[in-house]
């Protein structure tokens, strides 16, 4: 057996390298737009430097790309239907396309929303792509090879706001969890991955939300984390049952919730505007609040602080514990996408395609590059191994979306 243990360790390493360098989920694989340790992303970049690739994005979306092996996975919407689309990480050419409807395209939509607006999931085996299709959130499920698996009704929704729909699908062992929160018939549900089959429902019949379901470890145990409903939630993942809940943040929030080992933190803007650090537990906390804003993109937490590049451009640090504000810059916006944090630096995208990378320091703000590619930029970018997947637009003539494969080397 002491023979064989030097190969079975490299073998275990190199699996191990090869998960942390995909981004299979909606926010990265700690559903914290945190990237692996070992990630190591170009700092800057243009339409002539560090692009290794560019490929067209038929139709229109603004779900995040996902990075699985040796795949990029992104979702669209045209006229045609709703396609989930997987182009080959070394060269941007198409592998598959799948379509998960044909029709049943949404009628209302937000200026700013799409028919392909949820990021998909992927547990590294098949891939879970949540659609808004004739007043219905419907699940598919696709093989790597682009072969559909399943297909589920996980429930019915209509926008309180006829803004459309929003949230992206996140996963929990064997188990998909989904959320569509509207006043007839709102919930937060769980399937099982290998075949679809519903296991557990809890009621979430609330005026529309948008915020996407995380679970995260937080005081000793996986919970789901949800904010909307002027309320701040926490859900058992096993079984869907409420664990905690708080009055906090807003009516409609759009940001997913971010968390430390004993602490949950939410921001919405509509219609009033706050952001908060809770104690969850049988008795929940706020520990502290403000009226700050970041509605339609989630905070980043990092080594005890909180940062954001809000929908107004300005970027802001607090301190986590107490909410003290350490620095606040304006840098430009409006801002849809999500701050990620990699290679030791904070990546932050606003709606003209210009991604701001700046220091995770709260004694100060320091920029250290501008970037821009395209003239959109909606879409929070993925981060896997030297790459980044960036998902923009250009406007010049007839609108075009672009998937692009950064790389410094």
């Amino acid at each position: 057996m002491i023979r064989y243990l030097p190969l079975l360790l490299l073998t275990l390493t190199l699996a191990n390298a090869a998960e942390d360098s995909d981004w299979r989920l909606w926010r990265g694989p700690g559903g914290n737009n945190t990237a692996p340790p070992g990630t190591r992303p170009p700092l800057r970049w243009s339409e002539t430097e560090n692009v290794r690739w560019k490929a067209p994005i038929p139709g229109r979306g603004v779900s995040s790309p996902i990075v699985v092996g040796d795949q990029v996975i992104v979702t669209t919407a045209t006229e045609d239907g709703q396609f989930v689309l997987s182009y080959a990480r070394a060269d941007g050419s198409i592998r598959w396309k799948e379509r998960a409807h044909e029709g049943g395209i949404p009628d209302k939509l937000h200026r700013k929303n799409t028919a392909a607006t949820p990021t998909p999931a992927s547990d590294g085996r098949a891939v879970y792509a949540a659609f808004h299709n004739s007043g219905r959130v419907v699940l598919t499920a696709i093989s790597l090879k682009g072969e559909r698996l399943w297909q589920a009704e996980a429930g019915a929704y209509e926008c309180d706001y006829g803004y459309g729909y929003a949230p992206s699908p996140t996963l929990f062992g064997d188990t998909l969890i989904v959320s569509a929160e509207c006043l007839a018939s709102g919930f937060l549900a769980g399937f099982r991955k290998s075949d679809g089959k519903e296991l557990w429902r809890t009621e979430r019949k609330v005026k529309t939300s948008y915020s996407s379901p995380i679970v995260a470890r937080v005081g000793g145990r996986d919970q789901i984390l949800l904010s909307g409903a002027a309320k701040v939630s926490g859900y058992d993942p096993a079984d869907g049952k409420l664990l905690w809940q708080i009055d906090g943040s807003c009516s409609a929030t759009c940001g997913t919730m971010v968390w430390n080992e004993d602490t949950v933190f939410a921001s919405g803007g509509f219609p009033n505007k706050e952001t908060l650090a809770v104690r969850p537990g049988g008795t929940p906390s706020v520990l502290w609040k403000n009226n700050d804003m970041s509605y339609e993109q989630s905070l980043l937490y990092h080594d005890g602080h909180l940062y954001t590049l809000n929908d107004g451009g300005i970027a802001v640090c607090w301190d986590a514990g107490t909410g003290e504000e350490k620095w606040k810059v304006r840098l430009g916006g409006p801002v849809s996408a999500s701050p990620v944090l990699a290679g030791g630096r904070i990546y932050a995208m606003n709606e003209r395609g210009i991604t701001h990378v700046f220091s995770p320091d709260p004694r100060a703000f320091t920029k250290l590059a501008e970037n821009t590619l395209g003239d959109e930029g909606f879409a929070t970018p993925a981060f896997a191994g030297k790459e980044i997947f960036l998902r923009t637009a250009t406007n010049t003539g007839e609108r075009q979306e672009w998937l692009y494969c950064l790389s410094g080397e």
